[in-house]
């Protein structure tokens, strides 16, 4: 029996839409969007990373970034302050950690909640499947932003960009 490709391609994409909805419905409470409490995460994974690392590791263009990081600047989120050269840095402030943790604790139970219908031997499965596909894309390693480990890549929390 042959898969049907395009089948499974949409099937990956529902899935990670269903992730995306679900999540970003969850994270009203803690007042941010999926969006934003990506780049919370990225900030904190990436200290003084420039606008292009986390536009990067937040799968968004440069210019799409450093609008969401005006954003966050205005709401308090975030600074940014110069670094070498034409380098713009950004770190979390007060505010921004505890939107971050408010809404790493979210998380937990959502991407539980989704994930519930595997065990983790599945689960298991599932991230080294989808692992090996990266790694095909990337030319045989699997991409990871400056600085990062392969564990320690955005999407890695919660085994998946949620």
């Amino acid at each position: 029996m042959t898969t049907d490709l395009e089948a499974l391609g949409q099937t990956i994409k529902r899935a990670q839409y269903r992730n995306h909805r679900t999540m970003d419905t969850a994270l009203r409470p803690a007042g941010v969007t999926l969006v934003q409490w990506d780049a919370l995460r990225a900030v904190d994974r990436m200290p003084h990373a420039s606008g292009h690392d986390l536009a990067v590791a937040t799968f968004q263009s440069d210019q799409a970034f450093g609008t969401l990081a005006n954003r966050l600047v205005d709401r308090g989120l975030i600074t940014r302050s110069a670094g070498r050269g034409r380098r713009i840095e950004h770190a979390l402030t007060e505010e921004g950690a505890a939107a971050l943790r408010s809404g790493q604790a979210i998380a937990r139970g959502v991407l539980e909640d989704l994930f519930a219908p595997l065990d983790e031997s599945e689960r298991h499965t599932l991230e080294r499947v989808l692992t090996r596909l990266l790694r095909h894309e990337a030319g045989g390693s699997t991409p990871a932003e400056p600085g990062m480990t392969e564990r320690a890549h955005p999407l890695d929390e919660g085994h998946g960009r949620a």
